[in-house]
C-alpha cells in the first residue's frame, strides 16, 4: 500500500473507505511491514516485510487460510505477484477441506495488468517470455477461478483478451474507477507546492505528476518540450520564450538510472535552464498546490490503465494533455478537456504545440468541462454504489 508504488493501492483505498461509508465492513491484508497512512477507515493487516520482486511472504497463506471463510467477498487487487497466488492456494485448500461450505465470492481486479503493452514493450522480452511461464502455471488459475473479472473501463477489459491463452474468465465486468474530489483551494496549498521550487515564483506551468518512469512517457515529454522551448527562443519576437509555461516534473523515481538520466537530459540542454524542475513526490496540500496552480495537467504514457491522476487534475477543473495510450482518453476527448496524441515524440511534441496555440478563452473553456467531464464519468458515489452492487449481488 505504498503511495510510491502506484495507482493500485491508491484504487484500494479509494474503494476501501468508499465503502466503509456505505456500511460495508473492508479489510485490507498486505505485505506491507508499515502504515502509510493514519486516514483510513478500514482494518489493515500488515503482513510483510516481502521479500523478493514477487512480494513474498511467509505469513500471508496461513493468514488467508485461518481467515478467508470469514469474509462474504474477496477483492485481489493487481497480478503476477505473491498475494494473487497465495489467494489462489487457499481457495483450493479450503474447497478441498470444507466442501460442503460454500466459499467467499472472488473478484479479481487487474488494473490493467493484462495489457498487451507489457508483452510489446522493448526492453521486456525477458519478462514477456517470463509472464507466458507464469500465466500457464500460476496466473490463469487464478483468473479461471475468480466468479467475476473487474476491470476500470471498456478499453481495459478489450485488450486483457489479447496477450495470453487460454483467457476464460467466468465473467467480464466493467465497474469503473472514480476520485474523490479534492479539498477546496485554499492559498497554503499554493505557498506548500512553490516552497519546493523558489525559483518558480509565479510562473505559469504544465504540470507531470507520476512516477518518473519510462513507461510514463517522461523522455518523450522533456525532448518535446525542449524542441518547443527552442522555437519559441528562435523566434523574432522579443519575449517569445517567456509566454511558454514552465514544466514540473513531479514524482517518485528522481535516484532510479532512468530518473537520474532524466535530470540529466535536461542539465545538458542549452534551452531547458530555469524552463523544467524536479521537485520530487509531492504529498498532500502541496499535491493539490501542484494541481490548482498549473495551466494543465500532462501525462504521455505508453500505457496507463485508467490514470487517478489524470481524473486528479479534472478535479481540479485542469484540462488535461495525454497519449492516447491512457485508457480514458476517449471520455475526456470527447468531454472537450484533453489534447491526445500518439504516444510517440512526434505526438507528444504536437501535443505541447497544439495546447500553446490555443487562445486564452479556448483554454479556459476545456478548463469549465474539465469539472463536467469528471462528474459524467469519474465521480466517485456512482463508482461505489456500483462496486457496491456488484459485489452484493
Amino acid at each position: 500500500m505504498d503511495p510510491k508504488t502506484g495507482g493500485v493501492c491508491e484504487a484500494v483505498r479509494i474503494f476501501a473507505n468508499g465503502l466503509e461509508d456505505l456500511g460495508v465492513t473492508n479489510e485490507v491484508v498486505s505485505v506491507d511491514s508499515e502504515h502509510f497512512t493514519n486516514h483510513d477507515k478500514y482494518i489493515s493487516h500488515l503482513l510483510g516485510p516481502a521479500k523478493n520482486a514477487w512480494f513474498y511472504s511467509k505469513k500471508l497463506l496461513p493468514w488467508l487460510i485461518d481467515n478467508v471463510n470469514r469474509f462474504d467477498t474477496v477483492v485481489v487487487h493487481g497480478l503476477w505477484l505473491y498475494h494473487g497466488y497465495a489467494v489462489k492456494q487457499a481457495f483450493s485448500m479450503l474447497k478441498q477441506w470444507n466442501k460442503s461450505e460454500k466459499p467467499p465470492k472472488l473478484f479479481v481486479m487487474p488494473h490493467g495488468m493484462l495489457d498487451p503493452y507489457f508483452q510489446r514493450a522493448k526492453g521486456r522480452r525477458l519478462k514477456a517470455v517470463r509472464n507466458i511461464i507464469y500465466w500457464g502455471l500460476i496466473e490463469k488459475k487464478l483468473i479461471h477461478l475468480a466468479d467475476e473479472i473487474l476491470f476500470t473501463c471498456e478499453t481495459e477489459r478489450i485488450l486483457a483478451r489479447e496477450p495470453f491463452w487460454p483467457y476464460k474468465p467466468k465473467m467480464e465486468t466493467i465497474v469503473g474507477l472514480g476520485v474523490v474530489t479534492p479539498p477546496a483551494y485554499n492559498t497554503t496549498m499554493g505557498e506548500l507546492f512553490r516552497n519546493t521550487i523558489p525559483d518558480l515564483c509565479n510562473s505559469p506551468y504544465l504540470l507531470f505528476l507520476s512516477r518518473i518512469h519510462e513507461k510514463k512517457g517522461t523522455d518523450m515529454l522533456i525532448s518535446a518540450y525542449e524542441k518547443l522551448v527552442e522555437e519559441y527562443a528562435g523566434r523574432t519576437e522579443k519575449g517569445s520564450i517567456n509566454t511558454l509555461p514552465k514544466l514540473i516534473i513531479a514524482g517518485p523515481g528522481l535516484d532510479s538510472v532512468y530518473g537520474l538520466q532524466m535530470q540529466q537530459k535536461v542539465l545538458k540542454s542549452k534551452f531547458l535552464d530555469k524552463m523544467v524542475y524536479f521537485p520530487g513526490m509531492l504529498t498532500g496540500a502541496a499535491k493539490w498546490g501542484a494541481f490548482y496552480g498549473c495551466e494543465a495537467f500532462v501525462l504521455p504514457s505508453h500505457q496507463e490503465n485508467f490514470g487517478i491522476a489524470v481524473v486528479e487534475a479534472l478535479t481540479c477543473n485542469k484540462p488535461v494533455l495525454i497519449s492516447n495510450q491512457v485508457n480514458i482518453w476517449r471520455e475526456i476527448h470527447d468531454g472537450g478537456a484533453a489534447v491526445v496524441a500518439e504516444d510517440t515524440n512526434d505526438g507528444t511534441y504536437s501535443m505541447l504545440f497544439n495546447w500553446s496555440c490555443l487562445s486564452p478563452a479556448d483554454k479556459k473553456k476545456m478548463a469549465e468541462q474539465a469539472w463536467v467531464c469528471y462528474e459524467k464519468h469519474f465521480e466517485i458515489n456512482t463508482v461505489l454504489n456500483r462496486f457496491h452492487q456488484i459485489l452484493t449481488n
